[in-house]
């Protein structure tokens, strides 16, 4: 795996106006708010995990996006990595406590998109078939 694709974060620029409510909380949101991140999360709400254990857990998730969704979790103060010496080196994930604290809101929204699947695979159809021109995907 090539080092030059693991960036974690790019360092973003300040808002222009301090005082709007939006002023750091869209990366935030970004963060917690992405596929990768939020199956992370839903996974280590568990308990620790190795990489691969991680890996083969959320499905369809490669071994690059694993990498950088781990660092950038890390990275926020989300999850802890710990390395241990052994030959070939160990390494675990866990939930930080502020990351713990996100698992509520992570289940919660985790649950309401089981609960509504179908019925939004269902509009997606029927839209579809209205407006097949306008197809989304």
């Amino acid at each position: 795996m090539s080092g030059r694709h693991m960036e974690v974060t790019p360092v973003l620029e300040p808002c222009g106006d301090a005082s709007h409510p939006d002023c750091g909380i869209r990366d935030v949101l970004d963060r917690i708010g992405d596929k990768w991140s939020v199956l992370v999360i839903v996974e280590l709400a568990s308990g620790v995990r190795r990489f691969r254990e991680l890996q083969r857990a959320i499905d369809g998730i490669s071994q690059r996006m694993l990498t950088l969704t781990v660092r950038r979790l890390e990275r926020d103060g989300l999850v802890t990595r710990t390395v241990y010496p052994t030959v070939p080196a160990q390494v675990t994930y866990e939930l930080t406590e502020r990351g713990d604290s996100l698992t509520v809101l992570v289940k919660q929204l985790a649950d309401w998109s089981l609960e509504h699947k179908d019925a939004i695979g269902a509009s997606r159809e029927l839209y579809d078939r209205q407006n097949p021109d306008q197809q989304i995907r």
